[in-house]
């Protein structure tokens, strides 16, 4: 988690680079100091003090889904058998261990957990629902919702 005073000092021009980067991670320091107002050098610099005080924590590639082989993606809402803190935890603990849970979110609301599942060629929902989901510790109930299309990403 990223520490909120980080964020304290942040003047215009860093809110303005964030958001210019948040859309094109790939801008040259030239398009972002034109797109903010700076010199391409006052934006590089810029940038390269707010990567090492963690403002931005990486940049990533977006790949097709058809190069990586995927073949759908299931949202699942898990309820836990209970709200004791060691159910939380071995339930955390297990979910790190499966590669085909992209995304494990703590909710608020009727189901504890949001996972995202992302199916590949050799992984069909049925074998993760009954071999995976299904045994993890604490689960209480499994509400799957597949994705029919992604409308928008990041």
């Amino acid at each position: 988690m990223v520490n909120s005073d980080k964020f304290s000092d942040l003047d215009s021009f860093d809110r303005e680079l964030i958001k210019v980067l948040r859309n094109d991670a790939r801008a040259t320091a030239a398009e972002l100091g034109e797109k903010v107002g700076l010199s391409p050098s006052a934006a590089h610099r810029r940038v390269k003090l707010l990567e090492q005080r963690g403002v931005i924590a990486g940049y990533r590639a977006v790949i097709a889904e058809s190069v990586q082989g995927k073949q759908g993606m299931v949202f699942v809402h898990v309820t836990l058998q209970d709200q004791r803190r060691e159910t939380f935890e071995k339930f955390e603990k297990a979910v790190v261990q499966i590669a085909a849970i992209e995304e494990c979110h703590l909710m608020s609301g009727e189901a504890d957990y949001l996972l995202k599942i992302v199916l590949r060629e050799s992984l069909s929902y049925e074998d993760v629902h009954r071999d995976v989901l299904s045994s993890m510790p604490g689960v209480s109930k499994l509400v799957s919702q597949f994705s029919i299309r992604t409308v928008k990403m990041g």
